[in-house]
């Protein structure tokens, strides 16, 4: 597992895409710390690695990233971590569009394409 706190370039993303997925990367952000979290099999792994890094549960989230494809389709907000009810999060997306930009300006801000 690898924590992302600076940049990143995107041919390495598809390097450790094509050792687990192929084709796509799950990934865990920390909206407060500004971090992304890659390189395992299940959200949880890395949700667990960020917390125990010091991030706090209210804000990690859990998206997959799809190297390859351009545009809106490069991020999907899709994860069993999401669901949380106390936090008004009832479905594996993210409902709130405002930590919904806040992943997009992280991950464009890490991601060097």
């Amino acid at each position: 597992m690898k924590i992302i706190s600076d940049e990143i370039r995107l041919e390495e993303l598809k390097q450790i895409a094509s050792g687990l997925f192929g084709n796509m990367l799950k990934a865990v952000v920390d909206v407060k710390h500004e971090l992304i979290a890659v390189d395992a099999e299940l959200h949880s792994d890395l949700e667990a690695f960020l917390l125990k890094e010091g991030s706090l549960q209210e804000d990690v989230w859990g998206i997959n990233i799809y190297p390859e494809l351009p545009g809106v389709d490069f991020v999907e907000f899709d994860s069993l971590i999401n669901i949380r009810p106390s936090q008004g999060n009832k479905i594996r997306g993210i409902e709130d569009e405002r930590i919904k930009l806040k992943i997009l300006g992280i991950v464009s801000k890490r991601i060097v394409k």
